[in-house]
């Protein structure tokens, strides 16, 4: 297995092993003593799958005061997938990391606590897979405006399909920062 440090600190993209031969492929998408040497040493409480269709954007989204690290991947299609450092007390505050995941490389991407997340399908279709580190909890459910420009994602595609919840989102810069993760809670 291979880890690679992205632009953000705590952010890891991760290529599992594969064993692939002419009946198809195998893999463990995740393994705590595998990973926790790795320096994720995560514990899971929630797995979580969604489909979209191309050009869709779920994001960014997080949870306060609880917040979640996920590890994410794609089991059929691809999409850009993106993590945003929203600690107000981070260096990284409000700065982005982009990756290109797909069904065929097997790549995953930890997002630690303190982090916004969000993705863009960039095929026809796309299922995605989310382990989360705390349970959704509905009263602690986030977002942050996809298209923020202070923030800057560039996302490969034109958006769709954008729910009523992150269109109403508000940029980064009118949040209080008691309304978000802080490198201590993280």
């Amino acid at each position: 297995m291979k880890i690679s440090e992205t632009a953000l600190a705590g952010v890891k993209l991760i290529e599992p092993r594969v064993f692939a031969d002419d009946r198809g492929w195998f893999m463990e998408n995740w393994r705590l003593e595998h990973y926790a040497e790795l320096g994720i040493d995560a514990e899971f409480v929630q797995t979580n799958s969604s489909h979209s269709s191309q050009g869709v954007i779920r994001g960014l989204h997080y949870q306060h005061p609880q917040s979640q690290g996920k590890l994410v991947w794609v089991s059929a299609g691809e999409v850009f997938d993106v993590a945003v450092d929203i600690r107000p007390d981070s260096p990284a505050f409000g700065q982005w990391v982009g990756v290109c995941l797909t069904a065929d490389d097997h790549q995953q991407l930890w997002i630690p606590p303190g982090f916004a997340h969000g993705f863009q399908v960039l095929s026809p279709t796309a299922t995605f897979h989310y382990q989360c580190t705390e349970p959704y909890r509905a009263e602690f459910d986030r977002a942050i405006a996809y298209n923020d420009p202070d923030i800057g994602v560039e996302w490969p595609q034109p958006a769709q399909g954008i729910s009523a919840k992150d269109e109403a989102a508000p940029v980064l810069s009118s949040i209080s920062p008691d309304h978000l993760p802080t490198c201590a809670s993280s």
